[in-house]
């Protein structure tokens, strides 16, 4: 099983090439972030990930958590990470000093973020989620619910959870039961909820539940949720930890991947009522809680490329060791990564993992300019832009993340079907992805149906914009070294367009074509943004190798991203064009059949 190893050089590239750090280091309040201070943690980050995180992961998987007496006994060597993990300050990355923070943009934690996911996807949920509820509480807590809990959040002594959905409201949140009665000041919580991760563990002090639940003269439906914030252990009036709350988890699924990471049945009030505090406004809890969502969204778009980068790294060892039949001109037997065949898989993941990486990075620079740039212009700007790429790098990076993880154990042979190998559980791991936080197709609905119908295209348009500066940028550059990129990128421009045009034309006449178009949409334009970022990785890279001599770093290096942006332009980026196909075929043939003919 091949050990992790944080490719840290692949991720500096991006942060200070395309994802602009240097610009976000400048914002008020994010000074402290300098390349040289960046560098570092990262560096400490891998050394954690590789000594700490990885080595567990896959006797997590095969172990997994457990759950006794109410009470979730986390896999082997998971509690002595996560106090390693808070020891090091890991969770207090982005948060402001003024609550205990380090100040650092979200950029950052999403770079920290990738190398933790790569380490071990499973153990990684648990501060993600954290991250998320206190970010969730930060916007929309009280004062008092902010000082009582944020402190400890933050530090990593507290956990925290999403609790939404419930066994009849999968997606359909305005079908949720859970009750919340007034008692004095606080609300007493009854109900069940299904599908939380790291719903219980034995490592932090206290857990921190956000809770969607409905008051008794709440109005039906969607809009009739408040949030709740309901500990696991209630706080003395000091601010200690107290007794214990009305809440447990009575049970763990037995899941395809992510064995380690409980995903519980958490019960609330079958001792009389769970003790919690209103988040905001009454009736506001799902506004409120989409603080939390859209933040994990990003975050699992990143778990998708993260994965993908542990299987290839997993499967370039495995080619590079496994000799197999000779290669073309070869006297002797070959290791497998010389037959082209198993060179078009690696590229196939190399390519395409780079491709999501900055992809995911420069959508979260997007997330620091909306909250500290100090022009409302330039907020307005970003904050349109992150909320129209949100869905997209949730939904494509996941998505692609299936195939790079397929392609790793066909890389394998035989051997990735067997779970000694670990690259069977990138695979399970990566599946849940697609799914957490919002299937690809209500992602797709949202991108189709908040992003572009509500302001017509505007957002979208102003976004191509964007993307022919880039093909602008290209044309004038070196064709020979460029190849067939630049005629691609162009075509895969014109087919966003294209899809664009057809749907904003004849979505009024059909009421079906939305939902119809809408995967296809969100692929076209996902592929479409791999191939603009990778294109601009290769300009930069062009420069780098024709700068002086003493400036022109590592060579292989900054060539290998331009074949990397070649390979994706002439392999992936084509890819558009199928799924401008589909698009404008409309929705006929997709609801033609009658239920029966099923």
């Amino acid at each position: 099983m091949t050990a992790y190893s944080a490719p840290l050089k692949d991720i500096n590239f991006v942060l200070n090439e395309q994802a602009g750090l240097a610009l976000t280091g400048q914002l008020p309040g994010l000074e402290e972030a300098t390349p040289e201070l960046v560098e570092a943690v990262l560096e400490e980050a891998g050394r954690l990930a590789s000594e700490v995180l990885a080595p567990i992961n896959h006797r997590g998987d095969q172990v997994g958590a457990a759950i006794s007496d109410k009470q979730v006994r986390s896999a082997p060597g998971f509690a002595a990470a996560y106090r390693a993990f808070a020891d090091g300050g890991w969770p207090a990355l982005p948060f402001p000093p003024e609550r205990g923070g380090q100040g650092l943009p979200e950029l950052v934690s999403t770079a920290v973020g990738e190398i933790w996911q790569s380490a071990n996807m499973a153990f990684s949920l648990c501060p993600m989620l954290t991250e998320g509820a206190a970010v969730a509480l930060e916007v929309h807590g009280s004062a008092a619910l902010k000082d009582a809990y944020l402190p400890q959040m933050i530090a990593g002594t507290w956990t925290g959870t999403m609790n939404l959905t419930e066994s009849q409201a999968g997606s359909d949140l305005a079908a949720v039961k859970t009750k919340a009665t007034p008692e004095g000041d606080h609300y007493l919580l009854s109900g069940q909820k299904i599908y939380i991760t790291w719903g219980d563990q034995d490592f932090s002090e206290n857990i921190i539940h956000l809770v969607l639940a409905r008051l008794p003269d709440a109005p039906p439906g969607i809009k009739g949720l408040s949030l709740f914030l309901v500990p696991k252990f209630l706080l003395n009036a000091d601010g200690s930890i107290g007794e214990r709350n009305d809440v447990y988890p009575v049970s763990i699924e037995h899941k395809l991947g992510i064995h380690a990471s409980p995903t519980c049945v958490m019960s609330f009030g079958d001792n009389g009522g769970a003790v919690g505090h209103l988040v905001g406004e009454k009736n506001n809890g799902i506004a409120c809680m989409f603080t939390m969502m859209n933040h994990a969204r990003i975050a699992v778009g990143v778990e998708g490329m993260s994965i993908s980068e542990r299987a290839y790294q997993q499967a370039l060892d495995y080619a590079k060791g496994r000799i197999q039949g000779r290669a073309p001109g070869a006297r002797e037997k070959s290791a497998i990564i010389q037959h082209a065949d198993v060179r078009r898989m690696l590229m196939l993941m190399k390519a395409g993992t780079e491709a999501m990486r900055a992809f995911c990075y420069v959508a979260a620079s997007s997330l620091d300019h909306m909250h500290h740039a100090p022009d409302e212009q330039a907020r307005d700007f970003h904050h349109a832009r992150f909320a129209l790429l949100t869905p997209v790098v949730k939904a494509w990076c996941t998505e692609l993340a299936q195939e790079m993880t397929y392609l790793g154990i066909q890389i394998h042979g035989g051997m990735g079907f067997i779970e000694e190998t670990g690259a069977a559980q990138h695979y399970r791991d990566a599946r849940i992805t697609t799914i957490y936080e919002g299937t690809t197709g209500i992602q797709a609905q949202d991108l189709i149906g908040r992003k572009i119908l509500k302001d017509n295209a505007a957002a979208l348009t102003s976004f191509i914009v964007e993307l022919k500066q880039t093909a602008a940028q290209l044309s004038a550059a070196d064709h020979a070294r460029l190849g067939s990129l630049i005629d691609n990128y162009h075509a895969a421009i014109k087919a966003l367009e294209d899809a664009s045009d057809y749907l904003i034309e004849n979505y009024q006449q059909d009421a079906m074509l939305p939902g119809a178009v809408a995967f296809n949409f969100l692929m076209l334009m996902g592929t479409l943004c791999g191939g603009w970022q990778l294109g601009k990785a290769a300009l930069v890279c062009l420069s780098k190798l024709n700068a002086d001599s003493e400036d022109r770093g590592d060579a292989d290096f900054y060539a290998a991203k331009i074949t990397a942006a070649r390979f994706y332009a002439e392999h992936i980026l084509p890819r558009t064009h199928s799924y401008l196909h589909a698009i404008l075929a409309g929705s006929e043939s997709i609801m033609a059949l009658k239920e029966e003919q099923f």
